[in-house]
């Protein structure tokens, strides 16, 4: 009965906690808007598409969110500064509800700047696909995602549901990127049962989708690809293109990402034994020739 009562008494004061966060976040958002309408007019902030930026975890979401952050230099367009719309609470492991996610993403309101990590539900389709909203998908090859997944869950997120499975019951990176890739049974599913969800995102003309190898390695084109995709959808910018975009590029600082470790393309070969080579296929599939990353399973 102690132990209950701790745990409820617990999850009381994360609730309250989380809860005046984001009064506290609201109020900021509405004084930023305020500010954006000052400078660019109500009118225009309200004609501004939302802008936002989804990924599959641990793909480049905060590099994206960092570009899109930058529109705010460029025209009419506001840092919402509210919490990232996601499908699992990373402290807790709980999958949220469709309303929960829906109401997130229907609080951003015209010229808001927004990022999460959200499944392709009918509901939320439904909603980044309209008219409006500018919405971006990020993804990054899998096999770096498993890697940056270990280091993510063992050295940088303490509070995370899996941190310490991760840190005390595996007792090596071996392990853990074996965990990674064919999943914790009752705790972890595999990364292609991870990534299902979202290839939803990868059918609909009205949501770009970006990799994050081609941001890392071909920047400049990449944000003028994002800069074209927030104009056709309704963003109107008060600079040139091509000062446009080097104020986006400009905007970017790794520095800034709590999560962002060394960005490497490829890096996946300096981690993988052949073990988790075979492993990987097994669990994947056709997964990275689905994505792009690969012609076939022989790699």
């Amino acid at each position: 009965m102690t132990l209950l009562l701790t745990v409820n008494s617990n999850a009381l004061r994360r609730d309250l906690k989380s809860s005046l966060l984001l009064q506290a976040r609201l109020a900021r958002h509405q004084l930023r808007r305020m500010r954006a309408s000052q400078r660019y007019s109500s009118r225009s902030l309200e004609a501004t598409p939302v802008l936002f930026a989804n990924s599959f975890p641990k793909s480049g979401t905060h590099l994206l969110t960092q570009v899109l952050k930058g529109f705010t230099k460029i025209g009419p367009a506001v840092d919402s500064g509210l919490p990232a719309v996601v499908t699992f609470e990373g402290n807790t492991g709980r999958q949220r509800s469709t309303g929960e996610i829906v109401g997130d993403l229907e609080r951003l309101l015209p010229g808001d700047i927004g990022y999460g990590h959200v499944h392709a539900l009918p509901e939320a389709v439904k909603i980044l696909c309209r008219h409006g909203v500018a919405a971006y998908f990020i993804l990054r090859d899998p096999r770096d995602v498993v890697v940056s997944h270990v280091h993510y869950l063992t050295d940088m997120k303490a509070d995370h549901i899996h941190h310490r499975y991760y840190q005390d019951e595996l007792q090596n990176f071996d392990q853990r990127l074996q965990a990674s890739i064919e999943g914790v049974a009752g705790m972890l599913p595999n990364i292609r049962e991870r990534f299902e969800p979202y290839m939803g995102w990868l059918g609909h003309p009205e949501v770009l989708v970006l990799r994050f190898e081609d941001l890392i390695l071909d920047r400049q084109k990449i944000i003028g690809r994002v800069f074209d995709h927030a104009v056709r959808r309704g963003f109107n910018a008060a600079r040139d293109r091509e000062a446009a975009i080097q104020i986006l590029a400009e905007n970017i600082d790794p520095a800034r990402s709590p999560t962002f470790r060394s960005g490497k393309v490829g890096g996946w070969r300096d981690s993988f034994t052949q073990r988790h080579k075979q492993l990987f296929k097994q669990v994947t599939s056709d997964l990275l020739t689905r994505l792009g990353y690969e012609r076939d399973n022989d790699w």
